[in-house]
Parts: structure tokens; sequence; C-alpha cells
């Protein structure tokens, strides 16, 4: 049975907005802010599933980029649409609302900004306060069935719709339409891609979804052993068929089928252009801002300070944490029970060696039920991106994850719904 936060007397609005998540509320909010009866509409038991979760429930909430044209570099093809919503309501903005609404946000590592709290919970509740303080009406657990389109056609010529037949058989009337029902990433929270069967229905473009900031998989036994270690701070080469084709740095996370974190999640849309084109391979560099001479230096002072032990022994002292098994299993020298003094030179520059290029081999990418974030859906070219507004329908808005838009993790996903929904929310 559908639940409703707050009951309506007519199914007459201003507005409706289809979807429960970031940018639903934020679009929800901010509608009902200026002034507008408004409806959303939610297919879950719950708003905001998805949000809860994200950032391992700490809530990447923006990246704290202020300068507009450096952030909309993030966001590759779709940099030149995003000008003006960006200049609407950019990464400054995001700050004053939070902290308008009494939510404290803290910058992290790699400009990153959570909540003080850590809890991906007390952003959900600022948003659902935000709509509640405005009426704000909701309907939970209330599936979406179809859009219905007006048969007498707008003033400007332009189709408009008319109304949503929700799956009770429900119809709900408005002026405007607004839908945001995210795209196919963590499909368990319900993000199942249904508002792009409908916009195709409407006519609307649907470019493909993929997997755009997902985990790999790997062939090497040693990267699943060591599943739930993570290294804050490396350097990861991808090669193609043995040659060189990318690198990037931060922080990796083995897992029982590969390599996530960060620094993956973040590499995996430029890994996915590759792989069709032949064998993809990386190497680890355990040590970036150390060269090899040096790093053979550092290995070479523990050595000479522990001569008599064995190596097995001072290994953790010469490697990061959590990797000591890993590279004793690489049998890098005759037995792990020598004496450190035994070591040979060509051993230790075996050591170097494994340290700055620990060596990995792709086998594809996780799939959709593991994406933090897809791509694919409705292209910018087909919406007035100043108002977040449908080229087909007069009185149809599109926002957050419904878009056609590439970017990689930290906090740029969560800005895009800030924004696009705040300014759906003008309904200019």
């Amino acid at each position: 049975m559908k639940s409703s936060d707050t009951y309506a007397q007519s199914n007459k609005y201003d507005v409706i907005v289809v979807g429960g998540g970031a940018s639903g509320m934020m679009t929800a909010g901010t509608a009902a802010k200026n002034g507008k009866r408004v409806l959303l509409i939610e297919k879950n038991k719950e708003l905001g599933k998805k949000l809860k979760i994200t950032g391992g429930g700490r809530c990447n909430i923006t990246n704290e980029t202020f300068d507009t044209k450096k952030l909309l570099k993030k966001y590759g093809d779709a940099e030149k649409f995003l000008y003006s919503p960006f200049s609407q309501f950019g990464v400054q903005d995001t700050f004053s609302f939070f902290e308008g609404l009494g939510l404290e946000l803290v910058t992290e590592a790699r400009d990153r900004v959570f909540p003080k709290s850590q809890k991906a919970m007390d952003v959900f509740q600022t948003l659902h306060n935000f709509m509640a303080k405005y009426n704000v009406t909701v309907l939970k657990d209330t599936p979406v069935k179809k859009f219905h389109v007006s048969s007498d056609e707008s003033v400007n010529g332009e189709k408009a719709i008319k109304s949503v037949e929700t799956k009770d058989g429900e119809k709900y009337f408005a002026h405007n339409f607004v839908i945001a029902t995210g795209g196919n990433s963590y499909p368990e929270t319900g993000s199942t891609g249904d508002g792009f069967t409908w916009l195709k229905q409407l006519g609307h473009t649907i470019h493909q979804s993929s997997p755009n900031i997902v985990p790999l998989k790997t062939a090497e036994s040693w990267v699943h052993e060591l599943s739930g270690t993570s290294l804050s701070f490396m350097k990861i080469t991808f090669y193609l068929d043995g040659k060189k084709s990318f690198s990037k740095t931060g922080k990796v996370l083995f897992t029982h089928f590969g390599l996530s974190g960060p620094l993956i999640l973040n590499s995996a849309k430029e890994v996915s252009d590759i792989l069709p084109h032949g064998e993809v391979t990386a190497t680890i560099d355990c040590y970036p801002d150390t060269d090899h001479k040096q790093l053979e230096k550092n290995i070479l002072k523990v050595f000479d300070a522990n001569k008599n032990k064995s190596f097995k022994n001072i290994v953790k002292d010469i490697v990061p944490p959590g990797l000591s098994n890993t590279i004793i299993g690489f049998h890098i020298i005759p037995s792990v029970m020598d004496k450190v003094h035994s070591i040979s030179k060509e051993d230790r520059k075996t050591i170097v060696h494994l340290l700055k290029a620990l060596p990995v081999t792709i086998t594809g990418l996780m799939g959709m039920d593991r994406a933090v974030v897809s791509d694919g859906g409705i292209p910018l070219t087909e919406i007035d991106t100043k108002r977040m507004k449908s080229s087909l329908y007069s009185n149809l808005y599109l926002t957050g994850d419904i878009l056609h838009i590439n970017r990689p993790s930290g906090g740029y996903s969560l800005q895009l719904c800030w924004t696009t929904g705040h300014v759906a929310g003008q309904l200019q």
C-alpha cells in the first residue's frame, strides 16, 4: 500500500516530481519554497535509498572546487552545456544551502566534502526537513506506470505532459513535471532505468547505460587474497598489449574479485574504452613519490639494521601495511627463512622493482550492480540546460542521473544533483 508524508486534498498540483532521490528532493523542496504546490512520487517504501548509502554511508556531498571552469572540466563532453546551470547554483551555493539548513560540512583529501557528522543519513534528513518545511506532498511505495501527453499543443507549439498514472491506476495532474529517477547504478536501491523507458516512449533519445564508476575484475589470486586491504597513496599504470595507456594516483582497495577504491573507480571509464582492443594489464607503484634508487637505499638501510633476522620477519618494514605475505608469495628470494645478510644485490633490486610495479591483469569491469555511477540517458542536446527543460515538451524537466553525463567520483555526481535539481525547481 502506498504511503504519504503529507496527504493531498486533490490530484492536481503545480509540480509533480517523479523520483525521491537527491535531485528529486532538491527539486521538490526548491519548487515548494518558490510557492508551488508540489507532489513527489517515489516507488520505494523510503526516500533517498541510494543517498543514504553513498560514500560508504558518509555521503561525499560535493567537491570543494569553487572555480566553475575548473570544476566543469570533470564532466567531460558535457562541460559546455553546464555553464548556465552551474552559474545559477554552484559549489559555493551547495555549501550555503546545506550549512544554512544546519548541516555542518568538512573538506577532506582531494577536496571531497562530507557532513561533519560523517553520516549520509544527516544529509537525507536535511533534505527531508527542507521539503517538509515547505509542505511537499510525498507519496511513497507508488510506482509510476506511464506519462500522459496532452492532446492540445501548447501556445509555442510544443507538446505538454498532462498527467502521470501510477500502477494502481490513479492519475495525478500538474502544470509541470520533473523526472528525477536516476540511472541504472545500484539497482537494489530502485535505480532501474524506469525514467529511460518513459522518456523513450515520449520520443527522447536514450544513450545506453554502461558502468561509469565501477570496480575492476582481475586475474591474479594474490589480489583476491588481499580482500579488504586498502593502500592510501598508490600509482596505477594501465597498459594495452604492453604499451602504456594512462596512469593515475590515489587510494586502492583490494577485493575478492579485483580492485576498487577511488583510484580504480576513477579509472574505470578509461579502462572500459581500451578493453575491447586487446589485453589490458596494470602495474601498481606502492611508492610513487620515491624513485627506484632512493627506494633501494631505504630498503638497504632496513637490511643493515636487521642483518641477522630472517627476511619474513622484516618484510613488514619495507612494504606498505598488509602486503607482507603478498611480497613473500612472489618468491622473490630463494627462501623467506634466509637471513637478511644473505640476500643478494640482485634479489634486493627485484624487491625494489616489485614494489614499484606490482603486476595485475585486468579481465573486465564489474556490472551495473556494483556501479557507483553509470552514464547513459538523455543527451544534453535534447535539453535546455539553462532551465533543465526537455526540448520536446513545454512542461517537462529532467535532473540528476537521468542525464547522459560522465563524471568521476569525488562529489561530482551529487553536485550535479544539487545543481540540476535547484535549476529545475525554479520552473523557468
